[in-house]
């Protein structure tokens, strides 16, 4: 096909003229056949056939040229010219084989076609095991791509299997590379004297860490002490990752391809080969460890009147758990020699806390389930995770941390007077930013919330968060709480990494980074190489390649949290299966033209009742949410209590089928 034809599909035509109707993209497709391309040069999405597609895949960048005119109320459509980069190189799935040849089906439903094996590139792949394939060839539409067997993942039954396969269907990086891995063994573990002495000596200091019961990669600790004066100095000691994790090396490499540490429902996959993550970087008690601290003098109410953030050797006098450091506050173990101190801790923190609160920030809670596994992995309950006051302990000290090394980066002694524009800007750094809520989003929220009789203020199209944070204050405890916060949180911009400083919406913060978390993020080791070059008088850093970073980064976060959650989800419909035919209590979590999503109140799994198999004729209300029967004037609407059957649950596509119970 030449720039200049015009080609006919369907009975439209598509120029390929490429000044005026040719679009580069990447194409996302859709399970049942489709997909969409959005234009990277403008605010458009193209509708795509999957007859249209060439020898695109899912998740490559593609050249389309794109129809002249849209059908009414639709989006134009396009078709691939062109596969710029083939980005899906490596599937994972489930392997089949036949006499003489073997083909694998994708674990991930949007890639269209099985991947067809020759017998000469099994490696050693059985009948039914979950597989990594490569893309080696793909050249013909009619025809199925061709791979090598790259890893034999194990067999598709075994619990355990299912969830990495899954993970790793979703491009996480399950193994490092030898590389990788040799360079970390070479890193010593004992600190040399020099070190130490270059350093602040804070091993005297009452140091201790709170973390979840089988953590093992210990990023932050704390300690609290009064002063002479009636303050407090708070230190939050982060593990000094950047000491070890040196620019251009091949561990620095794999971890900002990865860009986070993944915690998945049986296991984590972290940022940093293990030696590093558990062991040489983590603040593990009765070691010394290198760390980089901020200390911070506190008064009473709160208020952070000077800092010094320094390169520092620290001792950690313990490691506390959530429950044990939730025993402290509640006023157990008295005689313990850190219980004091946790205690005072805390009551700095519930201080700070409260003081955000009224200065703006929101507080959705926590909604996160924990699936209890068997040894096999196999679930066996699901329960709510608790939101301990010792959680928002630690929660509070970093936030302070990491809102006042924001600060600093911007105070007027880090202008950057180097710009070629002359003019003083804040020194170039990695900022941990949340825009508002898009108005659209907003108007919809307030619409939605008046249904159950609650208001939004909107100021120009918008909340302020302080409002925001009241609606959810006010809806605790009532029966559409969860649907509400759902429905806020939907409507929230995605935090991300940036640059540019445009504060954070959600916490009310006017600057905020992320610090705290060097050894499972990357940004925070970008932090912190930041302030130790600015801090030695350093150039400026290169804005375009932090900004590359940080969309990476981004975009890594978001496909951690998707893996997890999908992970999570996995487990759940597993434990649902063994009560397929059971009745339970639920709440209604969201209504569509299409049927109604309920909660189980027991087992804290949601499921669809499609509208194929209720026991009338319903029509759904956009007005109201409602989905109304038209014979039986029955009517479902969020926040309802129903009660369901388990119809089936399907471990493939982790979903599960409901039904009404009369």
């Amino acid at each position: 096909m030449t720039a200049q034809q015009l080609v006919e599909r369907d009975g439209r035509k598509y120029k390929t003229k490429a000044t005026t109707r040719q679009h580069t993209g990447v194409l996302q497709c859709h399970d049942k056949g489709f997909g969409f391309v959005q234009a990277t040069d403008q605010d458009e999405e193209f509708f795509i056939r999957e007859a249209n597609m060439g020898e695109a895949l899912h998740g490559d960048l593609v050249r389309v040229a794109v129809a002249a005119r849209a059908p009414e109320d639709k989006k134009r459509e396009c078709e691939v010219l062109e596969v710029v980069e083939r980005r899906c190189t490596e599937v994972v799935g489930t392997f089949h084989h036949r006499s003489d040849f073997a083909f694998v089906e994708p674990d991930d439903q949007r890639i269209l076609q099985d991947v067809y094996v020759a017998p000469d590139a099994f490696s050693g792949a059985k009948d039914g095991e979950k597989v990594m394939v490569s893309i080696d060839r793909f050249d013909d539409r009619k025809a199925s791509p061709e791979g090598r067997i790259l890893r034999v993942i194990g067999p598709s039954d075994d619990p355990n299997v299912r969830v990495l396969s899954l993970a790793m269907s979703m491009d996480v990086k399950a193994d490092f590379p030898d590389e990788v891995e040799a360079e970390a063994e070479g890193i010593p573990v004992k600190i040399p004297e020099d070190e130490i002495e270059r350093r602040r000596d804070l091993r005297d200091k009452p140091i201790f860490t709170i973390d979840p019961v089988d953590a093992k990669d210990f990023d932050d600790a704390i300690h609290v002490e009064e002063l002479d004066n009636g303050n407090y100095e708070v230190g939050v000691h982060i593990a000094d990752v950047s000491h070890y994790v040196e620019p251009d090396t091949a561990i620095d490499a794999e971890a900002l391809e990865r860009g986070t540490s993944v915690y998945l429902v049986d296991r984590t996959i972290p940022m940093l080969p293990e030696k590093l993550s558990n062991k040489v970087c983590s603040l593990r008690p009765h070691e010394d460890k290198l760390a980089f601290s901020i200390l911070m003098e506190l008064t009473t109410e709160g208020d952070v009147v000077d800092y010094e953030i320094c390169e520092t050797v620290i001792h950690s006098k313990e490691r506390l758990t959530y429950d044990r450091a939730q025993d402290y506050i509640e006023g157990g173990y008295p005689d313990d020699k850190m219980a004091a101190d946790v205690v005072q801790a805390n009551r700095l923190a519930k201080t700070i806390t409260r003081r955000r609160m009224q200065e703006g920030a929101i507080d959705f809670g926590s909604d996160e389930v924990n699936v209890i596994l068997d040894d096999d992995g196999t679930p066996t309950n699901i329960v709510r995770k608790e939101r301990l006051q010792a959680n928002r302990l630690i929660e509070e000290f970093m936030l302070l941390a990491n809102r006042t090394v924001a600060k600093h980066i911007a105070a007027p002694e880090h202008v950057d007077r180097h710009r070629s524009n002359g003019t003083d800007e804040p020194l170039p750094f990695v900022y941990r930013v949340h825009d508002s809520p898009d108005s659209e989003e907003i108007q919809q929220l307030a619409e939605y919330v008046r249904v159950f009789d609650h208001e939004l203020p909107l100021t120009d199209g918008n909340a302020r968060s302080s409002d925001l944070g009241a609606l959810i204050d006010e809806v605790q405890g009532q029966p559409e709480e969860q649907v509400i916060v759902r429905a806020a949180l939907r409507a929230m911009s995605k935090a991300e990494y940036a640059v540019g400083n445009i504060g954070h919406y959600g916490l009310g913060f006017d600057y905020y980074s992320h610090f705290t978390s060097p050894i499972r993020r990357y940004p925070d080791l970008m932090v912190h190489r930041l302030l130790k070059r600015y801090a030695k008088g350093g150039s400026p850093a290169d804005i375009e390649d932090l900004a590359a970073r940080c969309e990476h980064c981004s975009e890594q976060e978001r496909n951690a949290e998707e893996a997890e959650r999908e992970s999570v989800k996995l487990k759940q419909v597993e434990y649902v299966k063994n009560h397929v035919g059971e009745e339970f209590d639920g709440v209604v979590s969201g209504v569509t033209k299409f049927g109604v999503f309920v909660e189980i109140t027991d087992l804290l799994v949601e499921g669809l009742v499609h509208v194929r198999e209720m026991n009338d004729y319903y029509v759904y209300d956009e007005s109201t949410y409602t989905l109304r029967g038209e014979n039986n004037g029955t009517s479902y609407r969020p926040g309802d209590s129903v009660r369901v059957e388990v119809a089936s649950a399907s471990v493939e596509d982790r979903e599960i089928d409901l039904l009404f119970v009369e």
